[in-house]
């Protein structure tokens, strides 16, 4: 294993290696695997067989809406898929990149005053991400569009306004800068002060960003978005607090956020760091569709998750997984030969222009190592190793889901929780007949015929 290690070593460090085409074939290979699996799935769907276990629960004309609709998403994956492979080719194929970043250092130069003006690495590399970012979101707003309002308008699922959407992505955006702004200086702040022994350093810095994030996030950047208003008082909320109590759960406030301004579709959550109070949050969709059982038998299953630690399991998780991508990138972040391949040359301009390197779209660098833009081309690197994490990652959290289950089972919610999920299949459209191949990969959820399988709902419902 540490002989191949070294030869991989040995060959990306080569000024010859194909970068460009190893990223290409990546996300080509990436795009292929995901399609064919898209395929299984259509063919299960095409199939219009409607598991045993859910016969006599969902009629016809609901399973065959379902249907249609889990088909119109998976043709408009495959589309999507498609144009943003294209993007990725292109933009990787005609150094864009390099284009990108001199274009952020134009507008840098055109609209600050020259004390503000991009010209360190780190500067530059911030208004290389508001250009990029800003260019990502016009390239998405076909997708976008069609898929609020003509997907799930087709489907009675779309409740956005156009102006609504327009605002959802000006306040995005806003927040992207305000937010994103600093945390990216930080990170390259980490690499520039920790120049050989940054890794521990990153690993902690974006621990801290994400407990930040699961504190802060719920309280200020939501509301942005949402209405946030207390569950009145009333049955329902004395059901919920009861629960609560009995099971120990270090409930704060319950909140019902107005989801169906934007789509019908229903769901609930607690937020809140472990081993402190939470807050949990019920979709108004959810409230007008289920009955107040059902709705305490779904928070059952949330404060299932919270009873076996399955946040921080997830969160520790994150943080191994995140160890490990900073770990690799320690191969390539000086790697020259890597950003030389995609038009950022790190010699001396007099070097360049006598080599063979030099090409028009090339950016100079004398000054250090443009550490963004290694990490946005390592990522592409990456994809193989994150299919492999998305399916790890899927079958955890579908173990989690059925001991959330079975914490609300033992509390005797079996049937209510049951019932609470086909109402949400029913009212949701969501996918009935799945491939195994394909929910392994995609799901982070069991499907509702597993589901009541492992609540043994069947039998259950034989023996009433």
């Amino acid at each position: 294993m540490m002989a191949l290690f070294d030869c991989i070593s040995e060959a990306i460090q080569n000024p010859t290696f194909p970068w460009k085409k190893v990223i290409i074939g990546i996300s080509i290979s990436q795009f292929v695997f995901e399609s064919y699996l898209s395929y299984r799935q259509y063919k299960v769907l095409s199939k219009k067989q409607l598991p045993p276990v859910l016969e006599g629960e969902i009629d016809k004309e609901t399973f065959e809406k379902s249907e249609e609709y889990s088909k119109a998403k998976i043709r408009f994956s495959i589309v999507s898929d498609s144009i943003s492979l294209i993007q990725n080719v292109a933009f990787i194929k005609y150094d864009i990149l390099p284009k990108l970043w001199n274009f952020g250092q134009c507008i840098s130069k055109a609209v600050l005053p020259v004390k503000y003006q991009a010209v360190s690495i780190m500067a530059q590399s911030l208004m290389f991400l508001f250009t990029l970012s800003n260019l990502s979101t016009i390239l998405s707003l076909p997708i976008s569009y069609y898929s609020h309002f003509v997907l799930e308008e087709k489907f009675g699922f779309n409740k956005l306004t156009v102006k609504l959407w327009i605002m959802d992505m000006i306040k995005g955006n806003v927040l992207g800068y305000v937010i994103g702004g600093p945390i990216l200086y930080l990170f390259l702040k980490i690499f520039d002060l920790f120049e050989t022994n940054f890794l521990w350093y990153i690993c902690l810095f974006f621990l801290v960003v994400q407990v930040l994030a699961m504190v802060l996030v719920p309280v200020f950047i939501m509301p942005l978005f949402n209405k946030f208003t207390p569950l009145e008082d009333g049955e329902l909320k004395v059901s919920i607090e009861n629960l609560a109590k009995d099971c120990g759960f270090p409930l704060d406030k319950v909140f019902v956020v107005d989801g169906s301004k934007r789509s019908s579709h229903s769901n609930a959550y607690f937020t809140g760091l472990p081993f402190t109070s939470k807050r949990i949050v019920l979709f108004d969709t959810l409230v007008n569709q289920s009955s107040i059982k059902e709705i305490t038998a779904v928070l059952a299953h949330e404060i299932g998750h919270w009873k076996m630690n399955h946040v921080l399991n997830l969160l520790v998780i994150s943080q191994a997984h995140i160890l490990l991508i900073m770990k690799l990138f320690t191969s390539v972040f000086r790697n020259e030969s890597f950003y030389n391949a995609f038009g950022f040359m790190l010699k001396n301009k007099e070097e360049i222009i006598s080599s063979s390197l030099l090409n028009n779209n090339a950016i100079v660098f004398t000054q250090g190592f443009p550490i963004l833009i290694g990490f946005l081309l390592f990522n592409d690197l990456l994809t193989p190793l994150e299919c492999v994490v998305q399916f790890l990652m899927s079958l955890l959290q579908r173990k989690q889901e059925y001991q959330a289950d079975g914490f609300a089972e033992k509390r005797g919610l079996s049937t209510d929780l049951s019932h609470a999920l086909i109402n949400l299949q029913i009212k949701n459209l969501s996918t009935m007949s799945v491939d195994k191949l394909y929910s392994s990969y995609h799901y982070s959820h069991p499907t509702l015929a597993e589901r009541l399988s492992a609540l043994n709902y069947v039998s259950e419902k034989k023996k009433e």
